[in-house]
């Protein structure tokens, strides 16, 4: 892989997002869909793939104050531009929350499982009005549009490319070796886009200072019973700040934040731990923003091979990356960033995905306290042995262990942990 490869897939899977990225996704699948029907829709009907039905059930909606599904697609709907990608509700506000929910009480809205598709990433909207129709079908990446059609819109259809391995040219023969040479020695120069996920998520763990958000993890640890408890170190910084952007973004605050890999909290989870050990042990920009390539890159080469959704949480790839990002930042050679990934797999490997939603900053701060600890032992040359569960010697293939595990050997768990979700009785049911 040259350099230039190496940059542009960064940079196609390290973009802004607003909110929670599924329920965002079938907003910029149903602004497709109201795009190509020319008109206000008087019906939408939405197909989902289990995993984004999973994901968009309970996680807030920025700028609304709502949860889950209907306000989602009434605001993709009608304020909703698909030129803004994954910030497609970016231009939400109070008068266009009302209009949704004024519209979800007079309209009919349909969301179901898909029954067309395996892909476990799969958005289809269907839009009515006049007599007229539109399809919008967004698959395998949360912005990648295979299918369109209406009336006021150029017709598309690329599903058939859905059937074939989609592995890019330039994501051919990555290895851990080769980001962690890429990462520290490409020109700075041609790095320094990175630190925009620094700016963004910063300013997310900021903003959740500024309100109550979620089940508010990061701001109790910032608070004297936090400090009290967790004590006032680098270590409860890091947990305190990347709970505070993941309390934020789950709870819906109308702010961007870095994603990897089509996730916020994956992109939070690989930047704020390396951005504030970076400031707290005194690391110069170019170390910060060297370990900021590393901690993502390594998040990416990770998600090439479990897939963009899976049962095994984001938070373990993400902080994997995280504690590359820390280990180098503590001096750590190549060797012991690939004992720090191994530490990561022995520790984290099973943690189940059970959908996106505010108490997923527990998991992060799981993460990423275990990212610490894996990076701190790896530096003194601790590293879990090839003798010991999903481990080998060789770090590329430990990875592979974990990928498989999350994407073939956890299907069951998935197909459960759906079950349980959809079925479970809530209070103000009974």
């Amino acid at each position: 892989m040259t350099n230039e490869q190496i940059i542009a897939l960064i940079q196609r899977e390290v973009v802004p997002a607003i909110g929670c990225t599924e329920p965002v996704a079938v907003a910029l699948c149903t602004a497709h869909a109201v795009e190509a029907l020319g008109e206000r829709p008087e019906r939408i009907d939405v197909r989902l793939s289990a995993n984004i039905l999973k994901n968009a059930m309970g996680v807030g909606i920025p700028g609304t104050g709502m949860s889950g599904l209907p306000i989602a697609v009434a605001l993709g709907a009608l304020i909703g531009k698909s030129s803004y990608g994954l910030e497609v509700l970016k231009d939400v506000n109070p008068a266009a929350v009302a209009e949704a929910k004024a519209w979800l009480a007079g309209h009919p809205l349909s969301i179901d499982l898909t029954k067309e598709s395996n892909e476990l990433l799969y958005i289809d909207v269907r839009c009515a009005a006049g007599g007229r129709e539109s399809r919008a079908i967004i698959a395998r990446e949360h912005a990648k549009l295979v299918y369109r059609s209406g009336p006021c819109a150029e017709a598309l259809d690329i599903r058939d490319q859905l059937g074939k391995e989609e592995t890019a040219p330039e994501e051919e023969g990555l290895t851990l070796r080769r980001v962690f040479e890429f990462a520290t020695t490409a020109p700075l120069a041609d790095l320094e886009f990175i630190n925009e996920s620094r700016r963004l998520n910063e300013a997310a763990a900021e903003e959740a200072l500024k309100g109550n958000y979620g089940h508010e993890l990061g701001k109790t640890l910032s608070r004297p019973l936090g400090k009290g408890i967790m004590g006032d170190s680098i270590f409860s910084h890091i947990i305190s700040a990347t709970s505070c952007a993941c309390d934020a973004r789950m709870a819906g605050a109308m702010i961007p934040v870095m994603s990897n890999s089509g996730s916020g909290n994956q992109g939070i989870a690989a930047t704020l731990p390396v951005v504030v050990f970076a400031r707290e042990n005194h690391n110069t920009e170019e170390e910060l923003t060297r370990a900021l390539v590393l901690s993502h890159l390594t998040a990416i080469y990770i998600k090439q091979s479990l897939g963009v959704l899976s049962c095994l949480c984001g938070c373990v790839v993400a902080s994997t990356g995280s504690s590359c990002g820390m280990t180098y930042l503590m001096g750590g050679s190549y060797e012991q960033v690939s004992y720090s990934v191994k530490n990561m797999i022995a520790n984290l490997a099973g943690m189940v995905c059970d959908g996106a939603k505010p108490s997923c900053a527990l998991k992060v701060s799981s993460g990423v306290s275990t990212a610490v600890l894996s990076a701190m032992l790896a530096v003194q040359n601790h590293s879990v042995s090839s003798y010991e569960g999903l481990i080998e010697d060789d770090v590329d293939r430990c990875i592979r262990n974990l990928t498989r595990l999350g994407s073939v050997g956890m299907q069951e768990t998935d197909r459960m942990v759906l079950d349980i979700m959809t079925h479970k009785k809530n209070k103000a049911d009974e």
